[in-house]
């Protein structure tokens, strides 16, 4: 039975008593709502009411919605990993947050529970401001209300997030993969130099501290033998756009404590999007982040991207040790941007190679594999192509080409 919220008691809203209702979640309606990797760290326990209304979402809340018409995406990532296939009609819950996509959407919070989008597959309703010329317009979904617990307090990810952990006493090499843009080859990067760590027995930890909340990347790393994986979901963030920079900064800082405090013997993070996207650029110069930085590599797409980007790099006094990215498809390009940054260019088999991974590191030498896991790494041509998971940020496809060398290693870590 529906029952309406007192004048100046509404949950979490000084809203008017007629405005907002709040009405049981059935468990039984639940078990058919299709619930996205972005809710994953909330329990369906702690789903028993629904708030509909004239209620204003915060990014993070959770909402019930109906899907109205399949658009650009027409899976949804599941908590589990799975893609299942919407149909007109389905139940979904997802968060509502902000997305900062060029290649697909920007797309802001609404102001109520009015028809609104999904803009993400990994769980992001959000209303669509505009899009990218390349791709569909999104999904329709209408809100059936915000999912709430048993007292009508609308759920929200922030509050089901990791909890801080205490600053390590030492914290492992990191090295950061920044990027030109979406699909400049950052998550590909960076897979392959957690595949080669893994191989040489370092014990790596992967974290994504900006983007989308989704988790194709999540999987990819647990795949590439990662010790550890996070991201900024695991903190209590569906979508880091639009986020306070302090709040951003200290989550991300907050994943690297926990990886160190996983045990990783080496950490790789990828920061999303390209070095002009306002989250991006404001990390890069966060003096908190950036003293948990030992190296930087940089992806691109193109010579004279990694050109660009890597003079902006250099300005903000960032530690950048080699290049990588889409650019290393082609030979020409590698010789380009090898001469004009003199720095190596290290393609997906060099990133992946056991040795040059160490190398990266500070290591010495792979200390636990086996001659016939230093051949398959060394040697590996699989294709990553489009993950499995459908939507990617960055692309996927092997790359080729020659490195010009490779940097003499990093040291310390953070005491």
């Amino acid at each position: 039975m529906e029952r309406v919220i007192p004048g100046g008691q509404a949950p979490r809203r000084n809203t008017p008593r007629r405005a907002i209702t709040v009405g049981p979640l059935s468990m039984d309606r639940l078990g058919r709502a299709k619930r996205a990797f972005t809710t994953r760290r909330v329990p369906p326990v702690a789903m028993q009411e629904l708030v509909a209304g004239q209620v204003r979402p915060r990014t993070g809340d959770l909402v019930l919605a109906r899907v109205d018409r399949i658009g650009h995406h027409a899976r949804l990532e599941l908590t589990t990993g799975r893609r299942a296939h919407l149909h007109v009609g389905d139940e979904i819950i997802v968060a509502y947050a902000h997305r900062y996509a060029p290649d697909q959407f920007e797309a802001h919070v609404p102001l109520g529970l009015s028809p609104t989008h999904l803009v993400a597959s990994g769980g992001i309703a959000s209303e669509m401001h505009s899009r990218c010329g390349d791709v569909r317009r999104p999904t329709d979904i209408s809100p059936m209300g915000l999912v709430a617990d048993y007292r009508g307090v609308p759920l929200n990810v922030g509050a089901f997030g990791l909890l801080p952990c205490p600053v390590p006493e030492h914290t492992p090499v990191t090295v950061v993969v920044l990027g030109t843009s979406m699909n400049a080859g950052k998550t590909t990067t960076a897979h392959r130099l957690v595949r080669g760590l893994a191989v040489a027995g370092h014990s790596p930890g992967a974290a994504k501290v900006t983007g989308t909340g989704a988790g194709g990347d999540y999987w990819l790393m647990i795949d590439a033998g990662a010790h550890a994986v996070l991201d900024f979901t695991d903190v209590g963030l569906a979508s880091t756009y639009r986020i306070e920079m302090a709040a951003l900064e200290r989550k991300a800082v907050e994943l690297i404590h926990h990886l160190a405090q996983a045990g990783c013997g080496a950490i790789v993070v990828e920061v999303a999007d390209g070095v002009f996207q306002q989250e991006t650029a404001r990390l890069m110069q966060s003096e908190l982040f950036r003293s948990r930085i030992d190296g930087v590599i940089f992806a691109a797409a193109d010579a004279v991207g990694a050109i660009g980007g890597l003079e902006r790099l250099r300005a903000l006094e960032l530690p950048v040790v080699a290049l990588a990215g889409k650019l290393t498809r082609s030979p020409l390009a590698v010789r380009e941007a090898a001469a004009a940054c003199d720095l190596p260019v290290l393609t997906l088999d060099e990133l992946g190679d056991p040795a040059t991974a160490s190398a990266l590191f500070g290591f010495s030498a792979p200390p636990h594999a086996t001659p016939l896991e230093l051949e398959e790494a060394s040697c590996s041509q699989e294709e990553s192509g489009p993950d499995a998971h459908g939507e990617t940020e960055d692309a996927r496809e092997p790359l080729s080409g020659s490195a010009q060398g490779v940097p003499g290693g990093l040291s310390g870590g953070v005491a």
